[in-house]
């Protein structure tokens, strides 16, 4: 089997209103969420940053034989055996959770009977067979240290050229696709050394682990950016890359790609609750579409220390400090988190992320709406205005979901199964003289 060289990045694998007046904005009853398991190929990474510090936390999606793992990282600066970690994928799992897209409803009230609405919310809550010395340094490649960190072999290796570290690599047995000579290349002009992870089967057999755990590095650098390029120099297609970012003063952006705010907030047909991951894949994709695939979509930018409605509960301090939080002394509100989400291939996203952190707290969320009509009957004149005025929301959510995913409206509409109108409400002489 071919090895495979990841990268920190998407794929790291290279084979990387109508609300009522009383209820409160941004509230509702959370039903479902659109996370990273709704997408095929899909790499999470977290980066941590304040000042020049960044801790970055890979999670791995690869699939196969251990012996077949290998990660090749660039990274600004020599690491020390104390800057590399490995923790819990569950980590990971609960930030995505608590940041994930998410659907909520409403229940329209009895229009002859209403009552202000408070709705209840969510509180908040290196192996024998690598290289070395010599033949390395005749390679113009540099075995900076070699540590072993949980059942990880790591290798800190500087190069002069890419000819070499290509070689080298080669040699070691990573299989290499055409191309990645140039990508090398290119960061080795940067002065950027290279981060090479193996399995250590022995190690991993004594931790009883049948995963990979997520793999975490500390350093300090002014570079606040994220190398994808290796990623997709024979990527099978287009991937997809989570990013989350923990942060002290507020939201985070791409500084070289436009990033764009995702749709949110729209009223949906009632049916979508039980195809909410189909509608949030192909909402997705129709604004990648749209955006030509050069865009950086935000899907969620809220402080830690609180959520509306929670998709899952905000993470404890101890979490936040295990993912890399330095700064925390006990305040949730002090960390800011910031969920990206890309879809990228070489030819449209040619250059590296690179990042800035801005002083922006605005709240938002993917969030989108389900309001059940009232069932019972209204036989009064604000009844009659409900019912007329609820065929035109409808109509409106059937548009909306065309619109948001590209979907034919007549199927939409047919999935709604919209009923006829209810009879106009009797007259109190019409009741009065009725024949029983």
């Amino acid at each position: 089997m071919k090895r495979l060289l990841l990268v920190w990045g998407a794929a790291l694998l290279l084979a990387l209103t109508f609300l009522h007046p009383g209820v409160r904005a941004f509230c509702g009853f959370y039903v479902a969420k659109a996370d990273a398991r709704l997408f095929n190929r899909a790499s999470q990474v977290v980066l941590v940053r304040n000042d020049d510090k960044t801790v970055l936390t890979m999670a791995n999606d690869f699939k196969g034989d251990p012996k077949e793992f290998a990660v090749v990282i660039p990274v600004p600066t020599f690491l020390e055996r104390d800057q590399i970690h490995v923790t819990e994928k569950k980590l990971i799992e609960h930030l995505d959770a608590f940041t994930a897209p998410r659907l909520v409803e409403y229940f329209d009230e009895d229009p002859c009977n209403p009552r202000v609405l408070y709705e209840e919310v969510f509180p908040a809550a290196a192996p024998a067979d690598m290289a070395r010395g010599p033949r390395a340094n005749a390679l113009g490649v540099t075995i900076e240290a070699e540590y072993t960190v949980g059942e990880y072999d790591i290798v800190i290796l500087s190069a002069k050229e890419s000819s070499g570290l290509t070689t080298w690599l080669t040699e070691n047995g990573y299989k290499l696709p055409p191309g990645a000579s140039r990508v090398l290349g290119s960061y080795i002009k940067q002065n950027l050394r290279f981060f090479v992870a193996k399995v250590n089967l022995e190690e991993q057999s004594k931790l009883g682990f049948t995963y990979l755990r997520p793999l975490q590095i500390a350093y300090e650098s002014p570079k606040f950016m994220l190398p994808i390029r290796l990623g997709t120099v024979n990527a099978d297609g287009p991937q997809d890359l989570l990013l989350y970012t923990l942060t002290r003063k507020g939201r985070v952006e791409t500084t070289n790609y436009r990033t764009v705010k995702l749709p949110t907030g729209m009223d949906l047909p009632v049916f979508v609750k039980s195809e909410f991951g189909d509608f949030y894949k192909a909402m997705f994709e129709e604004q990648v579409r749209r955006e030509n695939m050069k865009s950086v979509f935000l899907e969620y930018a809220w402080d830690m220390g609180w959520c509306d409605p929670c998709a899952a509960e905000p993470l404890s301090p101890e979490e936040l400090r295990e993912l890399g939080v330095f700064w925390l002394q006990g305040n949730a509100q002090d960390v800011f988190v910031t969920r990206l989400h890309v879809r990228y291939d070489g030819e449209h996203f040619p250059e590296d992320l690179v990042f800035q952190e801005t002083s922006d707290r605005e709240n938002f969320q993917g969030r989108y709406v389900l309001r059940h009509p009232y069932k019972g009957e209204s036989r009064c004149e604000a009844g009659a205005r409900y019912r007329s005025e609820l065929r035109v929301r409808q109509d409106q959510e059937a548009q909306t979901l065309a619109s948001l995913t590209g979907w034919e409206v007549a199927k939409i509409r047919s999935k709604m199964n919209l009923e006829g109108d209810d009879p106009a409400p009797e007259s109190w002489w019409q009741r009065l003289w009725k024949k029983e």
